[in-house]
């Protein structure tokens, strides 16, 4: 099973700039071994639905443990069978301009 989600969680109880805890969730990403790619306004991730949420869960306890209030946004794609979506969706419509 191939799901590939975009996803941003921040928290909104420490000020503007909330970069140091976006890096946070970056982190447990980068970690996951799972493909993504970083966007102005959320991450895309790649892997199978348990490793996928894994991370989803691993984000939100890092910033529950300094963080009262949270926001999350979550989409999600599933394709079966379908691999390397987060490059090849982004190469088949740059082959269409």
């Amino acid at each position: 099973m191939s799901v590939l989600i975009h996803f941003s969680i921040f928290p909104t109880d420490k000020g503007t700039s909330v970069s140091p805890y976006v890096a946070k969730a970056v982190r447990i990403i980068k970690k996951s071994g799972l493909p993504y790619k970083i966007g102005p306004m959320s991450t895309a991730v790649e892997g199978e639905w348990s490793e996928v949420m894994a991370v989803v869960e691993d984000c939100f306890k890092e910033l529950r443990k300094e963080c009262s209030r949270i926001y999350m946004t979550l989409q999600m794609d599933y394709r079966e069978g379908a691999v390397n979506r987060i490059e090849g969706k982004i190469r088949s419509i740059e082959e269409k301009l």
